[in-house]
């Protein structure tokens, strides 16, 4: 009974398309959860690795005494990677839990920082139970196969006599295999570069963190020979710690080697941050040369009233303004969003750095593109496009002009003339208004506009302020979950000083007995932390990641050296109240049963 173009849907379709746009919306914030799950897993693995390393270094007699009275490599290794799944599954049950109130917390921090997710109670699936667990025991296993392939190695001779010909075998492996990971992630963040592809980037990335921690113990001795020398000076604590570091590379670089990666991302996080708060004011910069944007409030949706723009051009002060629409059309099979502008004031409200092609073209109703989508799809000027409209159809548009990647501008863009031929009753999104700058046009303009609540006036500088805050909201989100990993990594310092504690028994008993006191034990532990490593690695991926999306938009590089640091002097802080509990552990150890030990 309707007339043509109308259609009909039940109530039900409706609500399923509001529910795929909800989650097609969130569908950014579900992935960086999941990355940020991947560096969880990934700086916790560190640290299991570690914690099974000195576990085989410590029970090497009884894995010998095993193999003595018939144990066969094979059910030593299978000992080993059975108490890593058991263990796996403990802790996989426990943080399960713990995830439950991470995700109540994560959402009060969303709320503090004023974004508003959708109301609903919180969902607990029973396949988030199963992925828990799966991963984690995974994880835990996979992390200890290393270890449990050293086990397998010990000689049934070293019950009786410790070697360290097994050792030294074993760091020659590590550093071979690790030169040959970090060439590896070298070569494929050379060619994400060159593409550029964020994937190879971030293969590349993985690939250099895993190679750096297995090259680590290289350079632990010099490291812990330059950085423990201040701390030489404190006294006899100060200078056995140092000399511990140097003697013990790779119980150094075990025990930084989670911090390393922490400290990386965080490093990788600042210049990416940096550099993306810079890109945003870049950005209005290198799209609009307008003195005062109209644009619709935070809580508003939609467009706001045609009759803005007569309005706002009527004030004294005002010599040009501009009118942006924006909404979707169909470009080769695939919905896109189409941004129009005014072409009778182009150049003197918005900029367009073209490439190749006349910005000229908008007025012939022609498509411009931006350089990113060109380079993607290898679109060029002249080019004849199938595109489908909801109002007219499907019809052809010719590309007349390839520009800068711009994120306020978009990746399609047409004259106002053209767009408002195919889309029907259509509200603008934002009124570009060149003024003569003075404060007294502004208040004219805002006075003028008082009848419109929905709008949100701003001058140039206002309007980059506000495209920066929303830029740094989302790095506090960033920054909170990367806290996360470094807590991880603080954790797996504790443990591995803890371990090395034990491990180191009858060493500090000795040291007890020819008269060092409990503080100076306590000292000498605390001394022995020290990473720089990740500073440097984080930084230079973070440099990697700016430039493998200049393409997208990302046009500023920015090294934020004070934040950066910040964040070495906040690490080596963290770090030795990390150490105090093992420290304390080591001081309190009794004398007699430290010497008896073995």
């Amino acid at each position: 009974m309707l007339p043509p173009g109308v259609e009909v849907v039940t109530g039900q379709t409706v609500i399923n398309e509001a529910t795929s746009q909800i989650s097609s919306a969130l569908g950014f914030f579900s992935t960086a959860l999941l990355v940020f799950a991947f560096i969880a897993l990934f700086v916790g693995g560190f640290t299991i690795l570690n914690t099974f390393s000195i576990i085989v270094g410590q029970r090497t007699r009884e894995l010998a005494l095993l193999r003595i009275v018939g144990a066969s490599r094979r059910q030593v290794f299978r000992s080993v990677l059975l108490e890593a799944a058991i263990v796996g599954l403990i802790s996989s049950l426990i943080g399960i839990g713990l995830g439950l109130l991470a995700a109540v917390g994560l959402e009060a921090l969303l709320s503090g920082l004023g974004i508003t997710l959708p109301s609903g109670s919180l969902v607990f699936e029973a396949r988030t139970v199963v992925v828990g667990l799966l991963v984690g025991v995974g994880v835990t296993v996979v992390s200890a196969i290393s270890p449990a392939r050293r086990a397998v190695r010990i000689a049934p001779v070293s019950a009786v006599s410790e070697q360290q010909s097994e050792v030294e075998i074993s760091l020659r492996r590590r550093f071979t295999w690790g030169a040959i990971i970090t060439a590896a992630g070298v070569i494929f963040l050379a060619i994400g570069l060159t593409k550029p592809a964020i994937q190879l980037v971030g293969l590349g990335a993985f690939g250099i963190f895993v190679g750096v921690a297995r090259l680590a113990p290289a350079v632990a001795r010099p490291m812990a020979s330059v950085i423990g020398r201040p701390l030489a000076r404190l006294g006899t604590s100060g200078k056995l710690g140092r000399e511990n570091s140097m003697r013990s590379p790779r119980r150094t670089a075990q025990t930084a080697s989670a911090l390393m990666v922490g400290l990386a991302l965080v490093s990788a996080i600042a210049v990416f941050g940096a550099s993306l708060s810079a890109s945003a004011t870049s950005a209005v910069n290198n799209a609009i040369s307008a003195d005062m944007i109209i644009t619709t409030g935070t809580n508003s949706q939609g467009g706001f009233s045609n009759l803005v723009r007569p309005t706002a051009a009527a004030v004294p002060g005002v010599s040009a303004t501009s009118t942006v629409y924006q909404d979707q059309f169909e470009v080769q099979q695939s919905v896109q969003n189409l941004t129009s502008v005014s072409t009778e004031n182009l150049s003197q409200t918005v900029i367009l750095n073209m490439t190749s092609g006349s910005s000229a073209a908008l007025s012939e109703g022609q498509l411009l593109i931006d350089s990113s989508t060109a380079d993607t799809k290898h679109w060029t000027v002249g080019q004849v496009l199938p595109v489908k409209f909801a109002l007219t159809g499907p019809t052809t548009m010719r590309v007349g002009g390839i520009y800068q990647a711009n994120q306020l501008i978009g990746h399609y863009l047409v004259g106002n003339g053209f767009f408002l031929q195919h889309f029907q009753n259509e509200l603008p999104i934002a009124v570009l208004l060149k003024t003569d700058g003075s404060s007294a046009t502004e208040q004219a303009v805002k006075h003028a506009l008082a009848g419109y609540p929905n709008l949100k006036i701003q001058t140039r500088a206002e309007f980059q302020q506000s495209q920066r805050a929303q830029v740094n909201q989302l790095l506090t989100i960033v920054y909170a979950l990367l806290a996360l990993a470094v807590i991880i990594a603080l954790i797996g310092i504790v443990n591995t000083l803890i371990l090395s504690v034990f491990e180191r028994t009858h060493e500090i008993g000795l040291l007890r007995a020819v008269g060092m006191i409990r503080r100076q034990i306590g000292g000498m532990i605390l001394s022995e932390f020290g990473a720089v490593i990740g500073i440097v690695v984080g930084t230079g991926l973070g440099i990697a990641l700016v430039s493998s999306l200049k393409s997208q938009g990302l046009t500023s590089l920015v090294v934020p050296g004070w934040s950066l640091i910040i964040f070495l002097a906040l690490a080596a802080v963290l770090g030795a109240v990390a150490a105090i509990w093992p420290a304390l552990r080591a001081a309190k150890l009794d004398v007699l049963a430290a010497i008896a030990a073995e």
